[in-house]
């Protein structure tokens, strides 16, 4: 539940920015309006004011493209379109947080294991994994957890664990390719809506023009658009999600071989 209220708060916020940028876009082309009214031209802003007016004319002309665009692809399937962006950016961003976290120092780590191990034993050893953040330092303690029962059981224990914190670090990608898999389809959906719009006109008019079927594949065409756009934004972002997670998957099983000779070789001094 803490994830969805996660993923539902982050995607106001990119909504809210979005809006925020928009009306500071419109509030400085209305500033800029104003004060070329009032105040008097100086030599030295006339060669910056006609540059800075274009430039806030092209970014409002554009957002009237896009809105434009927007209501002729068919309010419905393009807001429908979009929120698989939106909901898709926020679980892409909440794994991101998520694996950036969960990163740690394996070197150091280990260091601090062998030196606790030297010092004051396993409950030393255990002490410094509960106090370190990440998966690799949650595997380390319930490897160390069961040194009592044996080196065959540290192992296990380490293996079974590491296959636990990988669901972990894998959690919600299936809510990504859904998100990449629905934008596409919703767009082919508009296409076939548009393409059956066309026809009925044509069906109507009983001639084929341009101007009949225009309307109609026009829908379809920005429908598709929209909807490739999206799947190829949340598909970059799922590459990116993956090569953080095999990252973190080889260090944690290099490290757990670390920590088993380590565990060995303490074993073996104690005794």
């Amino acid at each position: 539940m803490k994830k969805v209220f996660m993923a539902l708060t982050v995607a106001a916020m990119l909504l809210l920015t979005s809006n925020t940028v928009v009306f500071a876009q419109d509030a400085a082309t209305e500033e800029a309006a104003v004060a070329e009214q009032v105040e008097e031209p100086q030599p030295a802003v006339e060669e910056v004011a006609p540059a800075a007016e274009e430039e806030a004319g092209g970014l409002v002309a554009f957002h009237k493209t896009l809105k434009t665009y927007f209501i002729q692809g068919g309010a419905g399937f393009m807001a429908a379109t979009c929120l698989c962006l939106v909901f898709g950016l926020a679980l892409c961003i909440e794994r991101i947080i998520y694996l950036s976290l969960s990163k740690t120092n394996t070197k150091a780590l280990l260091k601090n294991v062998e030196d606790a191990l030297q010092q004051g034993g396993i409950e030393k050893a255990l002490e410094v994994c509960r106090n370190t953040r990440g998966p690799v330092a949650s595997i380390f303690y319930q490897g160390l957890l069961r040194y009592d029962e044996g080196i065959d059981v540290v192992e296990k224990t380490v293996a079974s664990y590491g296959g636990v914190q990988l669901g972990l670090l894998e959690k919600n990608l299936s809510w990504i390719t859904l998100f990449i898999s629905i934008a596409p389809s919703l767009g082919f959906l508009g296409t076939i809506i548009g393409m059956i719009q066309a026809f009925d006109k044509i069906q109507q008019v009983g001639d084929i023009s341009a101007t009949v079927v225009a309307g109609g594949i026009k829908v379809a065409l920005l429908t598709t658009l929209l909807g490739l756009i999206i799947a190829i934004i949340l598909q970059l972002f799922y590459n990116y999600i993956l090569s953080i997670i095999e990252g973190l998957v080889n260090e944690m099983e290099d490290s757990s071989i670390s920590l088993l000779d380590l565990v060995v070789r303490y074993d073996a001094k104690k005794k």
